[in-house]
């Protein structure tokens, strides 16, 4: 990677001389913007989303030399994977988490080309933004006007001139003979109208906005390829380690790097007082959650019957935002007492842990209260994208509950929960991509034991589901109450045969629609719904 050319250092500017781009890499930006144009133009994700993966995934491992810091970073294995993977699950589903799992996939490996010692997920991602302009600076400063373009200029001029006189005599004596024969004139007119059809359907093919976006593939091929050291959070990063480390600063003594010979401001008891208020607050906490808990499992855990009457749908947003937000809070209040010193008080650290320990653990059971609830709430009203995204954000927060339990006993900084928790959330987006949720929505709301059938928002969905919406259409006439939800948010009853005339609809378009996209839109998911249709046709 020898065309590095700007180097960002705590947010400052620096350059350094180096060669321009090379032959190879400048065909290799030209090729990705003219196949980016080629894939994504008028086009929605699909198979071209994997193409492209598998380009950036092959020319970044073409262009890295083989003994290449990066190449020996788990990270970037793991985001050559997620593309391929992503870029798979949208060549498949072309759902919406798929493709951001293929962009934020994108991001993380030219994040992790550009500084192979990043640990943050985020950092990876925002080095990736940052390095778009000093790399299109980079290419634009090595385009030159080409030498001696002046001389060519005044050579062209002087041969325009000596061809001026003989193209005005043609002129003349093809108007004169248009005039004189009107064989000549109607061959003339006709010679001049295709040559006017033509230019006009090659205007026409000129698009401004083709061109614009033919410019934005440029940048964005310019920005994933043309890799431009940004050290702005590599360093922002370097500020942190993975483990507390006892502060020994700032004290009456010379034996530390910054001495601090005035009046203390606490007196030598104060970590003992820390200690003390550490305590007593895990120990009114933990009985606060005891009950907290002792309730639910009572009431939620085991044999849970709403009463008649009772607000299901209020119990669980409410509830369940106010036990997130509980959780977090709790995972905050344990950061701040085991961020300094406090985790080397010998004396007291064995009952702090296990308070903190205790509370931790009934945390994680407060999160199994959360997923019951929304357990409930699917049973009782079927499923929806919100109801399954609580299990993921569940799961990232048993995760995080996890880490912090290495917080509290292997002395880990908060700067290393969150790097494993930025791993986590990006594995928990994969996995969100890879799930075929549309049908599995589809398949279970069309049950005969809901009272109310949301028909508007499967009749929403993607193409993909529309077998299965014709395969249970029997199930409108059984439904107790068909609803659909408004421009405002608010659902209302519609009709049954409102909702036969809507799913014949969007079939119709379907079958009509799907054989005209061009394979970089198609999808192996609509692919096999549309012969499924076509079969049942």
């Amino acid at each position: 990677m020898s065309n590095l050319i700007f180097g960002f250092a705590g947010g400052q500017e620096s350059i350094a001389p180096v060669r321009p781009l090379s032959t190879r890499l400048a065909g290799v930006v030209v090729l990705a913007a003219l196949l980016s144009d080629y894939l994504f133009w008028e086009e929605v994700g699909g198979v071209n989303v994997l193409v492209y993966m598998v380009f950036l995934v092959g020319v970044h491992l073409a262009l890295l030399p083989r003994h290449a810091p990066v190449r020996r970073t788990a990270g970037f294995w793991v985001a050559v994977g997620g593309c391929l993977l992503s870029g798979g699950l949208v060549a498949w589903y072309g759902s919406g988490t798929a493709e951001l799992a293929a962009l934020a996939s994108a991001l993380l490996l030219v994040g992790l080309v550009n500084q192979p010692q990043l640990r943050l997920v985020s950092s990876a991602l925002f080095t990736a933004l940052a390095g778009v302009v000093p790399a299109v600076r980079l290419v634009a400063s090595g385009l030159r006007v080409p030498g001696g373009l002046d001389d060519r200029l005044r050579r062209g001029w002087y041969y325009g001139r000596l061809l001026g006189m003989p193209l005005l005599a043609l002129v003349v004596f093809h108007t004169l003979f248009a005039v004189a024969n009107s064989h000549y004139a109607a061959l003339s007119a006709a010679t001049w109208e295709a040559l006017t059809g033509w230019l006009a359907r090659l205007l026409a093919a000129v698009s401004v906005p083709h061109l614009l976006f033919l410019g934005l593939c440029a940048v964005v091929s310019v920005g994933t390829l043309v890799t431009v050291p940004v050290h702005l959070f590599l360093d922002y990063e370097g500020r942190f380690g993975e483990f507390v480390r006892r502060q020994r600063d700032r004290v009456a003594s010379f034996g530390v790097r910054h001495p601090d010979f005035a009046r203390a401001k606490h007196s030598a008891l104060a970590l003992r007082k820390e200690w003390l208020a550490a305590v007593i607050s895990f120990g009114l906490l933990n009985a606060l959650l005891l009950v907290v808990n002792a309730v639910d499992v009572q009431w939620l855990w085991f044999g849970f019957e709403p009463a008649p009457g009772f607000d299901l749908t209020q119990f669980v947003h409410e509830g369940t935002y106010v036990l997130i937000f509980s959780i977090l809070l709790a995972a905050g209040i344990m950061l701040w007492f085991f961020r300094r010193n406090l985790n080397f008080y010998q004396p007291g650290l064995p009952l702090l842990r296990w308070s903190a320990t205790l509370w931790v653990v009934q945390n994680a059971m407060l999160a199994g209260s959360v997923g019951l609830r929304n357990y409930y709430y699917i049973t009782a009203t079927g499923l929806a994208y919100k109801r399954i995204g609580v299990y993921g954000f569940l799961l990232l927060t048993l995760f995080g509950l996890g880490t912090v339990l290495l917080k509290i006993w292997q002395r880990r900084s908060a700067f290393g929960l969150v790097r494993l928790n930025s791993w986590a959330a990006y594995a928990v987006l994969l996995l969100l991509a890879a799930g075929n949720w549309e049908i599995w929505i589809a398949e279970y709301n069309l049950q005969a034991r809901f009272t109310q059938l949301d028909i508007g928002f499967l009749l929403e969905m993607p193409p993909r589901v529309l077998p299965v919406l014709a395969e249970h259409e029997a199930l409108i006439d059984k439904a107790k109450e068909l609803v659909a939800e408004d421009d405002n948010g608010y659902f209302y009853t519609t009709t049954r045969a409102a909702a036969h005339r809507q799913l014949h609809a969007r079939l119709a378009e379907f079958r009509r629609e799907y054989p005209s996209r061009h394979w970089q839109s198609r999808t192996g998911a609509a692919e096999r719904a549309y012969q499924q249709l076509g079969s049942h046709e």
